[in-house]
């Protein structure tokens, strides 16, 4: 990879709605040079897709963090749980952790009605969760994916 990739790769990040010609003119390629690249990124798998960011607040919905402590910690059951966390759709991230919390989650839902329903499906009958704290999102000061390039 090099520093055009790394330019390259920033500006989809930020935007990949803009053209091959828009691409092209903020990194110094020409449009078809910046087409073989960003196929070379999906073949290779480090471009994994591209997505419209919509904004929750907007939108009327909430988020909410919730931090979760397992009662028992084998492979088997942070598979179960993982698995359970990917095939919710209200979940948009989850990160496995070290230290006093096992799993940070962030849900976005429609109202409080549907996460307390939620909340319920995925912590309070799962009898392998210790413990969950819930954290109401107020304002989303800021938020990305973008991966660092340097």
């Amino acid at each position: 990879m090099d520093d055009l990739d790394r330019r390259l790769l920033d500006q989809l990040q930020r935007d990949a709605g803009r053209t091959l010609h828009e691409l092209g003119e903020l990194v110094g390629l020409s449009p078809s040079a910046v087409q073989r690249r960003i196929t070379r990124y999906r073949e290779s798998g480090v471009l994994t897709g591209e997505v419209a960011v919509l904004d929750a607040a907007k939108l009327g919905g909430m988020l909410f963090i919730v931090l979760v402590a397992l009662e028992r910690e084998s492979n088997a059951h942070h598979r179960r749980f993982a698995e359970r966390m990917r095939s919710t759709p209200e979940v948009q991230q989850c990160y496995e952790l070290a230290g006093r919390w096992d799993y940070l989650i962030v849900l976005s839902t429609s109202d409080m009605t549907r996460f307390r329903e939620l909340g319920d499906e995925l912590f309070q009958q799962d009898e392998n969760v210790r413990r969950y704290e819930t954290l109401p999102v107020f304002d989303a000061v800021k938020t990305g994916l973008a991966v660092t390039l340097r």
